[in-house]
C-alpha cells in the first residue's frame, strides 16, 4: 500500500512539532515519532482507525490517534 501525505498534512504535522518544541523539544520529538509510527501502521492496517463521515470517501480517510507518554502543560493549568 502506498501513503501519501497532502500539503496542509504536512504543513500540519510541521507546525504542531515546532509549537510543541517551543515548549519542550523533548516531548516534541515523542510526539512526532509516535505520530510517524502510527502513520506507518496504515500500510500493514489500511482500516486502522475511525472513518470520518464528513469525508468525501469516509471508508478511505481516518481518524488515527495516536498517544505517547509525553506531558503536556499549559501555564495555566
Amino acid at each position: 500500500m502506498k501513503l501519501s501525505y497532502s500539503r496542509e498534512a504536512i504543513s500540519d504535522l510541521i507546525r504542531l512539532r515546532e509549537f510543541i518544541a517551543t515548549k519542550n523539544p523533548e516531548a516534541a520529538q515523542k510526539i512526532a515519532k509516535s505520530i510517524r509510527q502510527g502513520i506507518t501502521q496504515l500500510k500493514s492496517f489500511p482500516y486502522l482507525g475511525v472513518e470520518i463521515e464528513l469525508a468525501p470517501d469516509p471508508a478511505m480517510i481516518r481518524d488515527l490517534i495516536v498517544t505517547n507518554d509525553a506531558k503536556l502543560s499549559h501555564p495555566n493549568g
